[in-house]
Parts: C-alpha cells; structure tokens; sequence
C-alpha cells in the first residue's frame, strides 16, 4: 500500500517589519490596544514588486532544499492563496516557472486561512490515488494587498509569508496510525456555509473584513471537539501530541483552543505574535520554524488544524520530518 510523509519545510517572509508602533502612525491605534486584544507585536509585510507567486517560490525553494531535491524530482504543485491579483496563470504555474520545473501538473486552491491543510490532504490523496509521486504543497499569502489600512480592526492583524512542504509516497504499513515517520493522517474537513459571509475577500478592490466576535465564538466553542476527531482519525490522543499548529489568526483564539483540545503535553505554536495573520501561509510557516529551532523532535505527532474563510476547516496529524 502507498502512504505519504513530509520530507521537508521551507518557509519565507519579507524583509519589511511593520510593528505596533508604526501602526499607530497609520490609525488610531497603540501597541497596549493590539497586545490585548490578538497578540500581535509585529508582522512582515511585501513591497509592490513581491507578489505572491515570489514569496511562494522562495518557501518553495527552501523546502526542495531541505529535502535534497531538485525542482524536477516534482510532479505536482499545489498552492493555497487567495490573494494572487491574476485568475491565469494560476499561482502553482507561476511557482513552477520560477522554479524551471518542466511539466508539473499545477493547482491553486482557496480556502483562505484553512487552505493549506485542505492542500496537505489533497497532496496526500493523489499520492495514495497514483496521481502523483511527489507534490510541492504551498500556502502563500499577501495579505497586506487586500487589507484597508483606515480600518483598524482589520489592518492591525494581516502579514504577508510562504510556507512549503515535500509530501512523498512511502510505503504503508495500513495500520491507520499516519503511516510511520513523517506520515499524514486522515484529514479532517468541513464548513458551515450559513456562516460564510464571517470571514470575506470581496469587492473591487478585493477587501479583507471579518465579523470578529462571531468568529471568535465558532473557534473556542465548535473547534476544540472537530480537532479532536482529527487526532482520533489518526489514532492519536490530544495527551500525545508533540506539537500543535493551529491556524495563527489571534493568540485569543490559538491559546484556548489549544487548551480545550486537551493537548496537556505539546508545543503550540504562536507565531501569530511575530507573523500576524497570514492566512494559509500561517500553518506551514509557524511549522517550519519549529521544527527549524529544533522544537519538534522527528517522528513526532502534531497536530495542524486550519479554520477561517468560508468557515471551512480541516485538520490532520502529521509525523515531523
């Protein structure tokens, strides 16, 4: 049987630090009010000529790195954005142009905050179906080109980064547990459609606004039991996990979640504090650098789990690499 595993991350964010300070410049806001309310203390933000499809080719390039891979030892691309200003070419094409791949297949994905563990599992689905041997996964985003920097409930949470991820085909011991070292478990995924409209990307120009309370509630009250179907899918407990990488959307949201979830004895990632919101770039970067400080120990059961946009969600258990 065919199983999957992560060979390798990478992750990139710009130059540019835009703190709480220099925020307050802008709108009518200071550090005490940011710290208090979401956590966040600084971001990264990318100039006009850093569009998506180059941060996400920087991540890209890091993870090929790690994994000893060149860009043709690739036969699939997948990337989670929904923030790329053209429709064609797709993001995933643009990646792999930068990269000089040769025939790819390339596919963008937009399920905005919850994207990248939505393109995890869709990675893992077409290595187990034979669709694929190894996928280059990606969540990239700038949000800093869709946000309205008068409205300071909004623009005080966004930042701009890449995350990626090698997924590769292994063999399955199909015991149901991940498939070994490094393996992917059973995504967990779903939305709530009526409640769609909390989190939106919309108008010309594409604007980034949230209905925050609403979205606060849904993520501490119906997250913390999804999450823990998504470890019992794996056949892991929440007490067994090394690591916990929500969505960094706001360390209001991140550390009661985690707490709920029941995970007593693993490292949870808070890299909101530095990163801000960066939509589905937030899951493989916070990971990455965990496991680049040496955080995580390979072999290690963590727990991703994605929410937001559309109030889509998708979870699963991974093994680090």
């Amino acid at each position: 049987m065919t199983g999957t595993r992560i060979a390798a991350l990478g992750h990139y964010q710009p130059a540019k630090v835009l703190t709480n300070h220099d925020l307050a410049a802008l709108v009518d806001t200071d550090d005490a009010w940011i710290t208090s309310r979401v956590g966040i203390r600084t971001r990264h933000v990318a100039g006009p000529d850093e569009p998506v499809d180059e941060l996400a080719a920087h991540a890209a390039g890091k993870a090929l790195a790690a994994a000893g891979l060149v860009p043709d030892d690739v036969d699939m691309v997948l990337v989670a954005t929904s923030t790329a200003i053209d429709r064609s070419p797709n993001t995933a094409a643009r990646v792999a142009a930068r990269l000089g791949m040769t025939s790819p297949a390339t596919l963008d994905l937009n399920v905005v905050c919850a994207g990248f563990t939505h393109a995890l599992a869709t990675a893992d689905h077409a290595v187990r179906a034979g669709g694929a041997r190894r996928v280059l996964v990606i969540g990239a985003d700038k949000m800093t080109d869709v946000t309205d920097w008068t409205d300071r409930t909004t623009c005080v949470l966004v930042g701009d980064g890449a995350g990626a991820a090698i997924v590769e085909a292994v063999e399955s011991t199909g015991d149901g547990d991940g498939d070994g070292p490094a393996g992917i478990g059973p995504v967990l995924w779903g939305s709530v459609p009526e409640m769609g409209h909390a989190v939106r990307i919309e108008g010309t120009p594409p604007r980034f606004a949230q209905e925050g309370q609403s979205v606060y509630r849904w993520a501490t009250q119906q997250l913390p039991a999804l999450a823990r179907k998504a470890c019992e899918r794996s056949g892991v407990t929440p007490e067994e996990l090394a690591g916990v990488v929500l969505h960094q959307a706001n360390l209001r949201i991140i550390e009661p979640l985690a707490a709920k979830i029941g995970a007593v004895n693993a490292v949870v990632a808070r890299d909101v504090v530095d990163s801000g919101n960066t939509s589905a770039a937030s899951i493989p970067m916070a990971l990455a650098k965990l496991v680049e400080r040496g955080e995580l120990p390979s072999g290690a059961p963590v727990l991703l789990f994605g929410f937001g946009g559309n109030l889509s969600y998708a979870g699963q258990v991974i093994r680090v690499p």
